[in-house]
């Protein structure tokens, strides 16, 4: 039996061409990948072929599989809570699942009764709470959440599909048109999924200093796709920005100020292998670097799920991993009361 964990896919989108595989290559003496699912069976022979696995089209082909210990959940978000609950009760060794882990609370309360139950852990793909230039930060930063007032989270991109052609030669998909935003119903969705598509990057990071969300000042949606809050929790407030562009420009940063305290993070574009994050720590006149280090925060959470499968202690609790999805989605539902406020006006 190899000692090397075997690792089966469900879905076999961008995110799994781009980041996963070649990952999972770079990480040969602790993962295989044994099953590559996706529903259209084109893209899932192909992508099986490039990775040497099996390609299959239905998510029991992947669950019934015994050579498949870890389960790593890339399909649309509309299914990632009933695909993790039934990974953990196939009796994987442990499940990845990639952003959100769920939609709605409803959702992350199955989840954290089945994994509970089951003892199974789970990993989320929210890459950069993995990141050891963020996570060296957060092991020397003391007291830093209780100091700061004031937090920022920035994501200006230019479309995924850029940093993807960077990465690999993708396997095209069937495509849908771009909604029209100008509909308010339309402009609430795309909020939405703002919040649980690329705000959740970085809503963990967030969440702690802030704790919790007790009010959402303001939500606005930005065209073509972006939106601005604005939160506050535990007497702590935070703006969250994100856009994506037409251009060449990215920037995706994180930042807490206190009165004499403040934390910088630099994190490195999505898709793209090249290396960590960089956090600067400020006290007084003091500045502290951590950063750049070898590892992103892609691969640090594969490193950290094998470990977890070997018996190490997680670095993020299930009531962690379930807090933060559930302050995700109440942040997205109240932006989407906002935005819904915001047209009838």
């Amino acid at each position: 039996m190899s000692s090397r964990l075997g690792v089966g896919f469900l879905g076999a989108g961008s995110v799994v061409q781009a980041i996963h595989v070649p990952t999972l290559a770079r990480l040969g003496d602790r993962f295989r990948i044994v099953t590559v699912m996706d529903s259209v069976a084109e893209v899932a022979a192909e992508v099986a072929d490039r990775a040497g696995a099996r390609a299959a089209t239905t998510v029991a082909e992947v669950l019934d599989d015994p050579a498949v210990d870890v389960v790593a959940i890339c399909s649309p978000q509309e299914f990632h809570a009933e695909q993790v609950e039934a990974a953990c009760l196939a009796g994987k060794r442990a499940v990845l699942c990639e952003k959100p882990l769920a939609t709605s609370r409803a959702e992350a309360e199955r989840i954290a009764e089945v994994a509970g139950r089951t003892g199974v852990p789970i990993v989320v793909g929210t890459m950069h709470a993995h990141d050891p230039g963020w996570t060296a930060a957060a092991e020397a930063w003391g007291d830093l959440p209780e100091r700061v007032h004031t937090v920022r989270s920035e994501i200006v991109l230019p479309p995924n599909s850029q940093f993807e052609n960077w990465s690999t030669e993708l396997i095209p998909r069937p495509g849908t048109p771009f909604p029209d935003t100008r509909d308010p119903e339309v402009r609430a969705a795309m909020i939405r999924m703002g919040v649980l598509a690329l705000a959740i990057h970085d809503l963990p990071l967030v969440r702690s200093f802030l704790g919790r969300v007790d009010e959402v000042d303001f939500a606005t949606f930005l065209d073509p796709f972006g939106y601005l809050l604005s939160i506050r929790g535990n007497g702590r407030t935070a703006e969250i920005v994100g856009a994506m562009h037409g251009g060449r420009h990215s920037r995706w940063t994180l930042d807490a100020w206190g009165e004499d305290v403040s934390l910088h993070t630099e994190f490195t574009p999505s898709f793209v292998s090249a290396g960590s994050a960089v956090s600067t720590l400020g006290d007084g006149h003091r500045r502290t670097r951590f950063g750049p280090f070898p590892r992103n925060g892609y691969e640090q959470e594969w490193r950290d799920l094998a470990d977890l499968v070997h018996g190490a202690p997680a670095r993020y609790s299930l009531d962690t991993i379930i807090a933060d999805i559930t302050f995700a989605v109440e942040l997205a539902d109240a932006a989407v009361a906002l935005v819904r406020k915001e047209s009838r006006t």
